[in-house]
């Protein structure tokens, strides 16, 4: 029987693994300046999380999610996405009677059953940040200034920062009011998604995918033109400081992000290198989920970048070269093999990627191998060099090479030490 991956699921080799952990370190680096500490959530989570955090009328809820009773009757969702995950940790380990604000990041897979396609994964993997207990806008000028460093960081340049606010409980519902006055002549023509959609969170509409839908809105009500005094301070704060900070961005009206816990900031970048699925990273703030999730009203904000996209945007471009064996131990004969064993760990210890001979191949064979691995140093172990107690050495990258005795043979990749030909 032949197996294959599931639909929509990939498995990542090398040489592509070496750019996800590029960004992985460069993530890691960045966040810790600005104060973020790892935590580690787990992939499967009661049901009610998601559908009380993310809205029972959003696709993740209504189309995408894992979902399935355990041996117990509970119902478990393997997680669509971390904010909510993230939030039940910080509430249920009380993270909130620490001092403010907590910041954490995390990464890792995330489900959702969707149509596979370019950029997009029934089995994806996010790095995500959340930062607890700052109200004022320059903590969202902070994340996205620290998002801004961390896609140059890893080489992406040209993306685009798309900004917009979402407004609160206190001013959406007379933004809701205008929107159903918008699409009320419209509604038989949306799709039976947004005509449900209509009755029970007409934001949702603004996200519609469905072409038509797309059509259908345009012209619709712009959220900003209804914001309360509050909340267009609290954006006017951040579009200054964002300005101050240099970070280029984009207003852009109708992005709402397609989950329901986000209040006022809502943020999106975008590349148009990459096709329909165009966003590479998105996040906001959710003022109100911790409070939801049974904590004390805590004011928050985080975002999450798609590794895929990330990945594929930078492979175009990649000129890193990719990790290859420092030294190839060549050997002829079981007891050089053996000897050969003695010094690849001695030359691991001092820290660098060794590749022995296991024994059967001939000396060219030996030497064509080193060279297709792309090893930088070659060690010749024979009878002779046993004898002697000195190995012959070959710099494949520079074609030198050389004699030095065993004991030394350190030297050569820590010293740079020069050594004359045989």
């Amino acid at each position: 029987m032949k197996y294959s991956a599931l639909k929509g699921i990939q498995d990542i080799l090398p040489p592509d693994i070496y750019i996800w952990q590029k960004v992985e370190s460069t993530a890691l680096e960045i966040f810790r300046k600005y104060g973020f500490q790892e935590i580690r959530i787990p992939i499967i989570e009661s049901t009610d999380i998601f559908i009380r955090s993310i809205g029972e009328t959003t696709d993740i809820v209504e189309k995408e999610m894992y979902t399935f009773p355990d041996k117990a009757g509970r119902s478990i969702t393997m997680r669509p996405e971390g904010t909510a995950p993230a939030v039940r940790c910080y509430v249920e380990h009380h993270l909130y009677n620490l001092s403010s604000p907590q910041k954490f990041f995390y990464s890792g897979p995330m489900f959702r059953y969707e149509r596979p396609q370019k950029g997009r994964f029934r089995q994806f993997y996010q790095i995500g940040v959340e930062a607890f207990g700052v109200s004022q806008p320059s903590m969202d000028a902070e994340i996205i200034a620290m998002l801004r460093n961390l896609l140059e960081g890893i080489g992406l340049k040209e993306v685009n920062f798309e900004l917009n606010s979402i407004g609160c409980d206190k001013c959406r519902p007379d933004y809701r009011n205008a929107l159903l006055d918008f699409f009320r002549s419209r509604l038989s023509d949306l799709c039976p998604d947004c005509q449900r959609r209509y009755e029970l969170n007409p934001l949702r509409i603004l996200d519609c995918k469905v072409e038509r839908c797309i059509e259908l809105r345009q012209g619709a009500p712009v959220v900003t033109d209804h914001l309360c005094s509050e909340c267009r301070e609290h954006f006017d704060e951040l579009t200054s400081r964002l300005q101050s900070l240099n970070v280029r961005y984009t207003l852009n009206p109708n992005l709402v992000r397609g989950l329901d816990y986000y209040t006022r900031t809502a943020f999106e970048v975008t590349s148009e290198h990459l096709g329909a699925q165009k966003a590479v990273a998105a996040g906001g703030r959710y003022d109100k989920l911790v409070e939801e999730f049974g904590g004390p009203q805590m004011p928050a904000i985080g975002f999450a970048l798609g590794m895929e996209r990330i990945v594929t945007l930078l492979k175009e471009n990649w000129t890193e070269e990719h990790p290859a064996p420092k030294v190839f131990i060549a050997t002829m004969g079981r007891e050089a093999e053996i000897e050969g064993f003695k010094i690849a760990e001695d030359i691991r210890t001092a820290g660098f990627w060794v590749e022995p001979n296991y024994g059967g191949a001939s000396l060219k064979s030996q030497l064509r191998k080193a060279d297709r691995i792309g090893a930088e140093f070659v060690f010749i172990i024979g009878e002779n060099e046993l004898k002697s107690g000195k190995i012959q050495w070959k710099n494949l990258k520079k074609s030198e090479q050389g004699e030095i005795e065993i004991k030394n043979i350190l030297a050569i990749l820590t010293d740079n030490i020069q050594f004359s030909n045989p």
